[in-house]
């Protein structure tokens, strides 16, 4: 395993096991963690409700990040998806790389996890909800797959689905959205160094509610579009639907780039509420990662396109 920070934050803020597991018995004895602290975790400054400018980016803890998620094929309840996944199935399991390909393949998953080296990426992730956490990811750049299968050169977007298994996921049993989950990119998005296809966090396997055993990262926009429990991988020359966007086509678009600048139609993109902290952040443009994908929009609309 290679470790490869995408961020500012160093490596000494990873929280190891030992110690976050130490500093929960800490706050339990202190009478400071449940519910309420959650709870308080969420909510905007009790005084103002402006955003405190300079905060540092500390990784979440294991906790946080594996007990408040936003995974609708099991509930829209962030706090209810990791008891409701336990008895999900990772194994056996396989992607599919399709399309405008040269090389099309399918890959049993842990012959995809043998192939391609484990690097550590620590990125932040922007939900477009407003709130956000700082995350150990652990995976491969989405472009070492890319490069294998060879895109032709009619190849313009990627396309991603999820698994669909409505009898484990009682959450596709909705039908509000259009199952199964489907995500897309453009390619030089999808070929850009920072996505990633995230196999862990915090150096262990993907939990279930995390998105196991394969999902997609994409730092600069916001959550929703790094699709969970991936099992097709298509190149093709136009652009793909997507969930939301066809689910709610007025309030996301299929670039979806964080953008304080940019609201959403019921709610202001410009701070956010870092889970575990009281107090909200300026949001960064582009999540804090203008430097590297900004030439990605170059000469763009970004609130036509958005």
């Amino acid at each position: 395993m290679t470790t490869k920070f995408k961020s500012d934050i160093p490596s000494s803020e990873i929280t190891p096991k030992h110690i976050y597991l130490s500093r929960r018995d800490f706050m339990k004895a202190a009478g400071i963690v449940g519910a309420g602290a959650l709870l308080a975790a969420c909510a905007p400054n009790a005084a103002t409700g402006s955003p405190t400018p300079e905060l540092p980016d500390v990784p979440n803890s294991l906790e946080d990040i594996t007990n408040y998620n936003n995974y609708y094929e099991f509930s829209t309840d962030k706090q209810a998806v990791a008891p409701l996944s336990k008895d999900f199935k990772t194994r056996p399991w396989t992607v599919e790389v399709s399309g405008m390909v040269n090389n099309p393949k399918t890959y049993a998953i842990d012959d995809l996890l043998k192939k391609f080296p484990s690097e550590e990426r620590i990125y932040r992730l922007r939900c477009v909800e407003a709130w956000s956490m700082v995350i150990p990811w652990m995976g491969f750049p989405l472009a070492q797959l890319l490069n294998e299968v060879q895109p032709t050169s009619d190849a313009k977007f990627v396309r991603f689905e999820a698994v669909y298994r409505p009898e484990e996921m009682p959450g596709q049993t909705s039908p509000f959205y259009d199952w199964p989950y489907q995500e897309g990119l453009r390619l030089d998005e999808a070929m850009n160094d920072l996505t990633l296809l995230a196999t862990g966090l915090y150096g262990e396997l993907l939990p279930n509610q995390s998105g196991a055993p394969l999902r997609l990262v994409v730092p600069w926009k916001y959550g929703f579009k790094s699709i969970k429990g991936i099992v097709k991988i298509e190149l093709t020359d136009t652009q793909p639907s997507t969930l939301w966007s066809t689910a709610s086509p007025n309030e996301y678009g299929f670039y979806s780039n964080v953008n304080p600048n940019v609201s959403h139609p019921r709610w202001s993109q410009a701070s956010e509420r870092r889970i575990g902290e009281l107090n909200r952040r300026p949001t960064l443009m582009f999540n804090g990662y203008e430097e590297q994908v900004a030439y990605l929009y170059e000469g763009m609309d970004l609130k036509k396109y958005y």
